[in-house]
């Protein structure tokens, strides 16, 4: 039997350590050979070339005569821990197969629960960015078709006799919400947040390219499908699987770390955020048999060329009205 990879040597190719050993010069030389890989640094504001040198990693540029930095105009702007704390936050996220809670992150870096809070959920963001206009399938692909409904849990009452059936759309709060994703095999994994099953139809249609040949459990809400793809079903309560590997294992593997994700280390999921966990998610799904140091190098890029977060910047911690 061959041995599994994330227990391989070629796993493991960066640890915290060595983060930890990297000098504050080699740290920013990391990430402004990641966000400028010719070496030229160009302003954020005007993408101008022309650029002067200042102070410790502080450029001025000639144009609009603005002053910025390595981070400046990424997810990272505006930062106030050093860029050493970012990296090796990176570095933890990424070891992590099923996810980092934010309470052990912060005791790993030594910050605030709402700080390492918000540094995971931009490193999220960072993630999702790698799925904007992604596509999967196409002709002679096979995508699986799946949703699972997460969040709203409602606790049971103490005695049986009041107990409600919680399967019945009556018995249920508001809170809970489907993740229906779209996986191609050997390809790409593309969640996304619905009320419903039924409703992630368009989504289907516009994110899986002609073509493809869809696979589906024996839910209703894929019935549709049937007019704009070849679908092939699979009834789970008769086999999980059938001859000429009609199955949606793949989907369910995607859910069965989610979940675990979920009930080991989050515990619980707000439904704001869960489409971050999802995208986060198939991000891990997708790289799981990349090196843990080519994690990292992957999100330093996805993080150094991402905007300023739209969740977690300016006076996000105040109400709006």
């Amino acid at each position: 039997m061959s041995q599994h990879f994330l227990l391989s040597a070629k796993a493991r190719s960066l640890s915290l350590g060595a983060v930890m050993r990297m000098d504050d010069g080699l740290v920013e030389q990391t990430f402004r050979a990641i966000r400028w890989p010719d070496g030229k640094p160009v302003c954020p504001g005007c993408e101008g070339e022309k650029v002067y040198d200042c102070v410790r990693n502080r450029f001025r540029c000639a144009a609009c005569r603005k002053d910025f930095s390595i981070t400046s105009g990424t997810i990272f702007a505006s930062h106030k821990l050093p860029l050493r704390t970012y990296l090796a936050a990176i570095a933890i996220f990424a070891n992590e197969v099923k996810g980092k809670s934010a309470l052990a992150l912060s005791r790993d870096l030594d910050v605030q629960y709402k700080t390492a809070f918000v540094l995971a959920h931009k490193l999220r963001e960072a993630m999702a960015n790698d799925l904007k206009g992604m596509r999967v399938g196409g002709i002679d692909k096979v995508v699986e078709v799946d949703g699972a409904y997460f969040g709203g849990y409602v606790k049971p009452t103490n005695h049986k006799e009041n107990r409600q059936d919680r399967r019945k759309a009556s018995n249920q709060n508001d809170k809970r919400q489907v993740v229906v994703v779209a996986r191609e095999r050997k390809g790409k994994t593309l969640p996304a947040i619905f009320a419903a099953e039924k409703q992630s139809l368009p989504f289907i249609s516009s994110r899986v390219m002609k073509g493809s040949h869809l696979m589906a459990d024996e839910a209703p809400s894929w019935n549709d499908l049937h007019g704009r793809f070849d679908v092939s079903r699979i009834d789970h309560t008769k086999a999980y699987s059938m001859p000429e590997m009609v199955h949606t294992n793949g989907a369910e593997g995607f859910f069965s770390r989610l979940r675990r994700g979920e009930m080991g280390h989050h515990h619980h999921i707000s439904g704001p955020y869960l489409l971050r966990y999802a995208q986060e998610s198939a991000w891990r799904e997708d790289h799981r048999r990349v090196d843990n140091g080519s994690q990292v190098k992957a999100i330093i890029d996805l993080a150094m060329h991402s905007k300023p977060s739209v969740d977690f910047s300016g006076y996000w911690q105040r109400n709006r009205k």
